[in-house]
Parts: structure tokens; C-alpha cells; sequence
């Protein structure tokens, strides 16, 4: 147990001494997860006299500061803090759009700065953020499509669904079925390989996209390949190099695209990489940019900076030395020395390559979300924010000073899950971020919201705290680290205010009191899934839908859990046990599954919910057009949705043509195929997007759903439902009312 007096130097520091793992139960963390949690913090803990010491300088450093280093406010009101300051202080409020000020009344939303001079003598500078008060809600209900981008291939891509094959369905999607939205998995950097960790929420960078998403025939210099280097009766001589250097890439794209489509193998992300990169570097090396295009290019460069430049850095430095940073050459491993330097002129072709790469990447996913907003959609493309980062990535490597050192963000252990969670991503320190008025955040955010409709945020509890692992200890040694939410609330909120954009924050699992409510003050969003929405705190079973909360985005399933087909089948406790993951009996956990689907049938039913169904077992379509019992089944818990006031319906896409397989099986490894899959039908066979578009199954699925998205709130079916528990479940508590939620591996 921590002493009295490193409890208190924690809570100083935002450091947990305990947890609660479920509503009645508080567990104390160790002394060794306290002390190295305040030491990757920069405080001695290690001896009772450091923790003496350490306390006393905490304890005076805060008595005499008059401002911390940032400070919050909202709307046009005086920020607390600064109201809060002693009579007669002076003010100078200098704004992010060049004004200086005598007040902090009535301030533009922004990230300002402000000097306080006390009557006293003391003196204060601040980062001073203004937000608006929270973020309007989405235009008007709407429906849309949940895609792993990855698994949507279309004939045209090059062995992995890439940003035309986005574009296509978000221009289809809107056109022809009135979707307001299509979400899709982080698109962030990953470290390359070989092997390339193929999951998309442990990347290299979050700020910057990964290229292998590129359409390459979508890059304008590629049709202009035949007519670089040279003019006259040479240009036809390089041309035909140019053309040369492209046939093994293009050749090897059909051999990837074909693999998955027709042979069963599984997507190769290193290899479509591998094709992609040689046809990128045929186009940057034998087209130069038209004088536009560079103009656009350099302004690209500007606007990124030094954030831009660290990245291509670090992707280029990996080339040479490896992706693992902590293990090159000293000098390199810091992104601001000498050495780093030097080698950045050396390789300045390769920094350029990479930083060109960043840019037509940005420049192609602007151009989807412009396509889903021309083709009617309110929101388009709805993003994803990882919570972390890989250690070995460049955002570890160039923003060592932000992140804490030593440290992994996971999961304490809980009911559901005995050995805790570790998720191998290094964490922000809190103390760094303030320092900084949140510039990293900041600057994230932005770069995200460039093409954003909206911004789903993974795990989005991480803006109040963190679980926090030291290296070397299992989960169970860890122990939570508190952010100022509300710095990082208003961050987002201000950024997000400005892109005009919604945001969706995943908040499934355990989560704190008043966390919810917070989220929802300020206009964040929730995530609703069907399977947990229970009366946890009554009776457990599923609940009413005019129960279930308005603002969130209410889905059947996600990419963690099994898609809907195999969840009503049962065939998701199968596969577990195939791979050696269930903890009790086979028959045990089949009891369970089946008791779990005939109540959510039950509820269908007497909801009047469930039209057309046959016998039991996936039959083919009767000829009078009525649906097999399995499509009926999953259009009914579609109309479930549609019967709850939630102002968003997400439809998993693979659930349109009745695919078995999850893309991610918590758990494991590399004993399933984790990220790798494409979108299959109900005998595991590859779907592209053009049979996507035309599948009558999918088509009548999606129809049961626009139909009635206008319509919240009991549109669908007549009476109500007694019996069902009431709206607590639908909130949540700090216990595990949704600790069966999915975790990250």
C-alpha cells in the first residue's frame, strides 16, 4: 500500500493509488507502478525522503504559481482560473488572430495566451484555450455504412481496398440509398515491415496517412509516365523506361488482387506495399511535377512544417537502419541533433520521396470526402483516431519529449478479464502537454479533420485517464493516470468546431462516473451496441429501445465482435474454441450464446420486428421474394435500431452479404488472420465492390434501413415492451456494465 505521503505527491501529479474493477470493489495499485508511473512523470518517488522532497517542492510550486500552464474557458464568459485570480489583477490576453487584449471577456474561440500580474508582484503566463461551449449535433438522423477499408476490394485495386475503392462506395452509398455517412478503420502510418504489424490501431504516425491506401492510377503523374525526361525523338526512348520500370509492379498488382479474390489468400499488406512503392517511385523519378502541381506541393510543405519533415525523416532513416529507432546509431535516435541533421541532407531525395507520398495521400483523401459530400452525404467519411502509437514509430521518435518514457497504455483487470490488458503504445504525459497548451493534440486534429466528416475516437475514456503499465511489469502492475479533461475536451471541441465536423467517441467497457455525461455536455457522441445494451444494474435483460440514449452512433457490431450472421448462428462460440479461447465448456458457452440470441429474438418478435422469416437455418429466398430466416434475422435487430431515438445507424457491411468472420479476434495473434480479410459472403467467398453494389441481400438490408432512418422513436412495427429493464443499463457505471466490450490487441 502507498504511503500517506506518496499517496498524496500522486494525486498531486494525477497518479491513481487505486482502481475499481466493479462498483463495489477498490483494489490499491502497487507501490512499484505508483513510483515508476511519477518517474516516467520526471519525479523521484524511489525512497521516502525523495517522496518527502518531492512533495514539498509539488506543494509550493502550485501555493505560489498564480496560473497554470493552461488554462480553459468557454463560450465568451472569464475562464474560471482566471476569474478565481486575487483582486486586482491585471490581464493581457494576446489572441491566436494577432489582438491584444486587456480582458479575457468575450474572447473568439482559439488557443491564446495570457499574462496575469497579481497585486502582489507574482506573474503568470498561460496557454488560455477557448472553446465553444460543445458541438452542435448532426444535421439530421441518418444511416450509414461501417467498412474496414483494407477488406473492401474492388477489380481495380491492387490486392487491398484502397481510396478509390472508398470514394466509389461513398458515391454509390449516397447517390443510390441515401447513406449520410461511411466509417472506416484508421488510416494512420504503420511501421513498415517485414512483417508490417497489419493492425491499424498500433501505427507509426497518426497524423500522417499511410500511402499504401493510394490509387496509383489516381496520381496525376501517372498517366503522364510515357512522356517524362526528355522531348523530341528521346522522350520516346525514356518513355519507354518509364514504362518499363512499371510492368513488374503492375504485373504483380493483378497477381496480389487475384490471389484474394479468386485463390482464398489472405491480403498481403507488404506486398502490396512492396508493388505500390516501385510504381511510386517510377512516377516520382521519371515525371516532374507540372508548375501547379509543385506550387500545391511546396505549399503542402509549408503548412506541415517540421512535423511533415520529422516524419519523412524518420521514414526514410528506416529504410537505411531499420524501423526499431532505439536501436540505431546514437545520434540518430534523437530527431533534433547534428547527427540527425546530416543524415537528413544525405538522404534528402528519400525525405522528399516520402514527404510527396504524405501529400498525394492527403490530397486523395480529400478528394473522397469531397466525393461523399457531392453525392448527398451529410457527414461523408467518418475517421478513425487511434489512441496510441507504436513505440518503434516516427511519432514515438519525434515526440520523445511528449510521451512518457518506459510506460504502455492498457487495461487494468476486471471480472471479464483477470490479467489486464497491455496495448504496447506509449502515452502522452499530461504535464508535457499543458506545457505545451496541447500542441501535439492540437496538431493532430487538425491534420485528421482535413478530410473528416467525423472523427470516431477509439477508447475515447483516454481523455480523462490512462491505464498505465511500466515496461517489464504484466498489466496487473499498472495504474491509472489522469489528463485534464476538460484541456483536452476543449481542444477537440475547438478543432472540431472549426472543421465543421461531428465526433464520436468509442466509450464501451468500464467507464467512470460522469464521464458520459461529460462527453455529452460538450456534444460527443457515444457508441451503442446492440449486444450490451442490458438492464446490467436490474434484471439484464436487453433493453427497451426507446431506452437507449440519442446522441450516439448505434450499431449490431463492430470490428471486434463476430458479425451478425455468426452471432446468431452461434458459430463465433465455434470458432473460440477452435482456437483455444473460450474458459469454461463448449456446451457451456453454446448455452449461453443461444440463451443470449432466443431473448434478443424473443424481443424481436413481440416488437413485431422480425417480417418474412421461414424455417429455421439459413434457407435460400423463397420465389415470392420473402427472406431466408437468416436475413430476416439480421434486418430485424436492423429495425431494432431504427426503433431507438439514437440520431446515428451504423450497418456493418460485411453483415450485407451474411459474412462468418470477424476482422479482429481479440486474443490472438497470429493465430487468426487479425486485419487480413476481405469482405467475404456466407461461404467465406470474396465479395468485391462491384458484387457489393449489386447483392439484392445487401440492397434489401440497406432499403429496411434508409426507409426508416427519418423515422426514430417506434417508426418501425407497433406496442411497446415490458419486462426489459429500465434506461440505467443504457448509461453505464464504473463496474462492467460493458466490460464484455472488445479490448485492443
Amino acid at each position: 500500500m502507498p504511503s500517506a505521503d506518496l499517496s498524496r505527491l500522486a494525486a498531486l501529479h494525477g497518479v491513481a493509488t487505486s482502481y475499481s474493477p466493479s462498483p463495489d470493489r477498490t483494489v490499491a495499485a502497487s507501490v512499484t507502478a505508483v513510483t515508476r508511473a511519477l518517474a516516467a512523470l520526471g519525479v523521484d518517488a524511489g525512497t521516502p525522503e525523495a517522496v518527502r522532497a518531492a512533495l514539498a517542492a509539488r506543494e509550493r510550486e502550485r501555493a505560489e504559481r498564480l496560473l497554470p500552464p493552461t488554462v480553459v474557458g468557454w463560450g465568451t464568459g472569464v475562464p474560471p482560473a482566471l476569474a478565481a485570480l486575487p483582486g486586482g489583477t491585471r490581464l493581457l490576453v494576446r489572441t491566436e488572430q494577432g489582438e491584444t487584449r486587456p480582458s479575457a471577456e468575450n474572447l473568439p474561440p482559439g488557443v491564446h495566451r495570457v499574462t496575469a500580474t497579481a497585486p502582489d508582484g507574482r506573474t503568470g503566463e498561460a496557454h488560455l484555450i477557448v472553446a465553444p461551449p460543445g458541438l452542435p449535433a448532426p444535421p439530421a438522423r441518418s444511416y450509414g455504412l461501417l467498412v474496414q477499408l483494407y477488406s473492401l476490394l474492388s477489380r481495380r485495386s491492387w490486392g487491398m481496398g484502397d481510396l478509390a475503392d472508398l470514394g466509389e462506395l461513398a458515391d454509390w452509398a449516397g447517390r443510390t440509398l441515401g447513406a449520410g455517412f461511411v466509417q472506416i478503420n484508421p488510416l494512420h502510418a504503420a511501421v513498415p515491415g517485414p512483417p508490417t504489424d497489419p493492425s491499424p490501431y498500433r501505427p507509426s504516425s497518426r497524423r500522417f496517412p499511410d500511402p499504401v491506401h493510394l490509387r496509383i492510377e489516381d496520381v496525376p503523374e501517372f498517366a503522364y509516365l510515357s512522356e517524362s525526361k526528355g522531348e523530341g525523338a528521346g522522350a520516346g526512348v525514356e518513355g519507354a523506361e518509364g514504362r518499363a520500370r512499371l510492368e513488374g509492379p503492375l504485373r504483380r498488382a493483378a497477381e496480389l488482387r487475384e490471389a484474394v479474390l479468386d485463390k482464398g489468400a489472405l491480403i498481403d499488406r507488404d506486398a502490396v506495399w512492396a508493388a505500390k512503392k516501385a510504381a511510386l517511385e517510377a512516377v516520382v523519378d521519371e515525371v516532374p511535377l507540372g508548375p501547379g502541381r509543385l506550387a500545391a506541393y511546396r505549399d503542402f510543405l509549408a503548412e506541415q512544417g517540421q512535423a511533415l519533415e520529422d516524419h519523412a525523416t524518420w521514414c526514410a532513416l528506416a529504410e537505411v537502419h531499420g524501423p526499431a529507432w532505439h536501436t540505431w546509431p546514437a545520434p540518430l535516435r534523437d530527431p533534433r541533433s547534428p547527427g540527425t541533421a546530416r543524415a537528413r541532407r544525405e538522404l534528402a531525395a528519400r525525405v522528399d520521396f516520402h514527404s510527396r507520398l504524405a501529400w498525394l495521400t492527403d490530397t486523395q483523401l480529400t478528394a473522397v470526402q469531397r466525393t461523399a459530400r457531392e453525392a448527398g452525404m451529410p457527414l461523408g467519411i467518418v475517421h478513425d483516431l487511434a489512441v496510441g502509437v507504436h513505440p518503434e514509430g516516427s511519432d514515438a521518435w519525434a515526440q520523445q519529449d511528449t510521451l512518457a518514457a518506459g510506460m504502455s497504455v492498457g487495461a487494468p483487470p476486471d471480472a471479464f478479464n483477470a490479467r489486464g490488458q497491455d496495448w504496447g503504445l506509449p502515452p502522452w504525459r499530461p504535464d508535457r502537454l499543458a506545457a505545451c497548451g496541447y500542441a501535439p493534440f492540437r496538431a493532430l486534429l487538425q491534420a485528421l479533420f482535413r478530410y473528416a466528416g467525423a472523427l470516431r475516437i477509439d477508447h475515447v475514456m483516454g481523455l480523462f485517464r490512462l491505464w498505465w503499465v511500466p515496461r517489464g511489469l504484466p498489466p496487473t502492475e499498472g495504474t491509472y493516470v489522469r489528463y485534464d479533461a476538460e484541456a483536452m475536451l476543449a481542444v477537440l471541441v475547438l478543432e472540431a468546431s472549426r472543421a465543421g465536423a461531428v465526433v464520436i467517441g468509442e466509450d464501451l467497457g468500464t467507464v467512470e462516473p460522469g464521464v458520459r455525461e461529460t462527453l455529452r455536455e460538450r456534444g460527443v457522441y457515444g457508441t451503442s451496441v446492440l449486444w450490451f445494451e442490458r438492464d446490467w444494474e436490474g434484471d439484464g435483460r436487453p433493453l427497451s429501445p426507446e431506452t437507449w440514449r440519442a446522441d450516439c452512433l448505434a450499431t449490431v457490431t463492430t470490428h471486434d465482435l463476430p458479425p451478425t450472421a455468426s452471432r446468431l448462428t452461434g458459430e463465433h462460440v465455434g470458432l473460440r474454441d477452435g482456437l483455444g479461447l473460450l474458459t469454461r465448456p463448449l456446451a457451456e458457452e453454446h448455452a449461453e450464446a443461444a440463451a443470449d440470441t432466443a431473448e434478443w429474438l424473443d424481443l424481436l418478435t413481440r416488437l413485431g420486428l422480425l417480417h418474412g422469416h421461414g424455417t429455421d437455418g439459413a434457407v435460400p429466398a423463397r420465389a415470392d421474394g420473402t427472406a431466408t430466416t437468416e436475413e430476416a434475422r439480421i434486418q430485424a435487430v436492423h429495425r431494432y435500431l431504427l426503433r431507438t431515438p439514437a440520431r446515428m445507424i451504423g450497418v456493418w457491411l460485411p453483415d450485407g452479404v451474411g459474412d462468418r468472420r470477424p476482422q479482429n479476434l481479440p486474443g490472438t495473434w497470429d493465430q487468426y488472420p487479425n486485419w487480413r480479410l476481405p469482405v467475404a459472403d456466407a461461404q467465406g467467398r470474396p465479395v468485391t465492390l462491384e458484387d457489393l453494389t449489386a447483392s439484392p441481400r445487401l440492397r434489401a438490408l440497406l432499403d429496411v434501413v434508409r426507409t426508416r432512418t427519418d423515422r426514430p422513436g417506434g417508426a418501425e412495427g407497433t406496442g411497446g415492451v415490458s419486462g426489459t429493464g429500465g434506461a440505467g443499463g443504457a448509461e453505464g457505471t464504473d463496474g462492467a456494465d460493458r466490460a464484455d466490450a472488445p479490448g485492443r490487441t
